[in-house]
């Protein structure tokens, strides 16, 4: 019988600095494995939902051959953080207590420039559908998200997507739509290969790869104020945002299709 997939877990000891202004506040710390990560928090932003789209968005896209650094679940100490000088990091980390995310760390790794790098046409078609598939806001000029490392091409910062989890309503509905946003994407102008890359990707997503993804996502990330779902229901809902979306493919590459005819 096959193992099943899970993700190492970490336990934070060492703060180190924060890694940008804004609100979410990730941060560069250390584990008890003694390597450094990328910590997300889940008391920042949108919180659990963040994490939890970092989580299914990273993994998918590893499903799809890309590279994205190892995903940790990292365990911050209720005593971590008391003396932290900086009120709003020592807010962050005491509601953070618990099960946060965190990404392995690319030491010496450079932010992607579109000027600088070229991509080839096949891998910036995939990581167009990608971002099209998984509704991510985040990969434009001004926020690539994206990181050359080892002179290759590594994938980073999956939170804003799966914006549907923010409402929980319609979700076939939005499971079908056609992602507009994404003519914005970074890559839009070398991805001529969409078509090709749609009948690979949906060759490698097969439902038991979405299952074993988002059966990842911890209980304690899904115990929503409000809910009245089970865990499992909460999961099975991603799971059918993602086979439906998977399902009607065609309207989303239509539509990274047609906005990439203004850059032709």
């Amino acid at each position: 019988m096959e193992e099943k997939y899970e993700l190492r877990r970490v336990t934070v000891t060492r703060y180190i600095t924060p890694l940008r202004e804004g609100g979410s506040l990730p941060a560069l710390a250390e584990a008890d494995d003694d390597f450094k990560y990328v910590l997300k928090f889940k008391g920042a932003g949108h919180g659990v939902k963040a994490l939890t789209a970092e989580l299914i968005g990273s993994e998918i896209a590893r499903a799809l051959g890309m590279k994205v650094p190892e995903l940790v679940f990292a365990e911050l100490d209720e005593a971590f953080g008391r003396t932290e000088a900086d009120e709003e990091i020592q807010d962050l980390l005491k509601t953070s207590q618990g099960l946060n995310l965190a990404l392995h760390f690319l030491s010496g790794a450079i932010n992607f420039d579109p000027v600088v790098t070229q991509v080839e046409p096949m891998l910036a078609s995939k990581i167009v559908w990608l971002d099209s598939y998984i509704t991510n806001v985040d990969r434009t000029f001004r926020n690539t998200n994206m990181l050359i490392w080892h002179k290759e091409l590594w994938l980073i910062d999956h939170g804003a997507s799966f914006y549907f989890h923010h409402s929980w309503t319609n979700m076939e509905k939005q499971a079908k739509t056609t992602f507009s946003l994404i003519k914005d994407h970074v890559l839009l102008p070398v991805a001529s290969q969409i078509e090709e890359a749609n009948a690979i990707c949906k060759r490698l997503l097969t439902e038991e790869k979405i299952r074993e993804i988002v059966a990842l996502i911890p209980d304690e990330w899904l115990d929503w104020e409000g809910n009245d779902q089970s865990f499992e229901e909460l999961r099975e809902t991603y799971v059918q945002f993602l086979l439906v979306r998977l399902a009607n493919s065609e309207i989303f590459i239509k539509e990274a299709q047609n906005a990439r005819q203004t850059f032709i």
